[in-house]
């Protein structure tokens, strides 16, 4: 896992395992749909930063979201 997903999966009130995958730090069905619509919300919210701040480059929007994330096209 990039290491920004799992800070943000972090902040979003998850445990991250030994092999990077996040899973959710709670008790109930409800707190469980709030860590991963936070996770969600915070992934969103980031790229959404990453596109505005390179609107005016050459390359595409998303080839920066995929950049910064470290996913592979």
């Amino acid at each position: 896992m990039n290491e920004r997903i799992r800070l943000l999966a972090q902040e979003a009130g998850m445990y991250v395992d030994l092999n990077g995958a996040p899973w959710p730090r709670c008790m109930s069905a409800e707190e469980c749909e709030l860590a991963y619509a936070k996770f969600a919300d915070m992934i969103v919210r980031e790229c959404a930063d990453i596109a505005t701040m390179n609107q005016f480059q050459w390359d595409s929007a998303g080839g920066y979201v995929l950049k910064h994330f470290g996913v592979d096209k």
